[in-house]
């Protein structure tokens, strides 16, 4: 599969042979869900906390006398029915929200998303991806030179003054070939990914 190339300052920069396992497979949205799902729940620290009757601050002190009043006999203002009361079934720090994906789903999952994103013409091969030094105001040119304002963009490496050029603007996000997730290719609009880092990602999910 042929994908073109561009320069940093968006002119056409050649082409390049792409695998057609990664990127012309056919796109699978139960499979592609299913691997965002995964992802994100494996994200989650699942540190939440609720506490039951027995944890929260309330009195002894019986709410209203047991007869007399009308209302159902109540003991303590510590219960999950009313307000201020412990939870019933309370969230605990030490849940698990993992899910299992097997390799083979994740790297077809992968091999769909970029072949989605290749066939929407929002996948641009960049020939290099570099800054001579750590300035913002530098990176955002070759931003602009490419004609982007929210993207992605993929390296085989990065290096210390294209993370520190990049790390305060907030659509863009600079990451290393390996790091690529599901989520990330499916968030941005476009995503500007370096010869190098295709070849990595072709030995990587290919």
């Amino acid at each position: 599969m042929e994908l073109k190339v561009i320069n940093s300052q968006g002119q056409a920069a050649g082409s390049l042979q792409a695998s057609e396992t990664l990127f012309g497979r056919e796109y699978n949205e139960a499979l592609v869900h299913q691997v965002v799902t995964a992802f994100l729940a494996n994200a989650r620290s699942g540190n939440r906390a609720q506490l039951t009757r027995a944890e929260v601050h309330h009195s002894t002190k019986k709410p209203f006398k047991q007869k007399g009043t009308g209302n159902a006999r109540a003991g303590m203002t510590s219960t999950p029915n009313r307000r201020g009361g412990g939870r019933a079934f309370p969230n605990s720090p030490d849940e698990n929200f993992s899910q299992k994906v097997n390799r083979k789903m994740f790297r077809a999952g992968m091999a769909a998303i970029l072949s989605q994103l290749v066939r929407d013409e929002r996948l641009i091969v960049v020939d290099s991806l570099s800054v001579e030094s750590p300035k913002t105001k530098e990176f955002v040119g070759v931003v602009k030179s490419m004609g982007l304002e929210q993207a992605l963009f993929i390296t085989r490496e990065l290096d210390e003054n294209l993370y520190l050029s990049s790390r305060n603007l907030p659509n863009v996000l600079v990451i290393e070939a390996q790091q690529a997730d599901p989520y990330s290719l499916l968030r941005f609009k476009k995503i500007v990914i370096t010869r190098e880092a295709v070849q990595h990602l072709e030995e990587q999910w290919a």
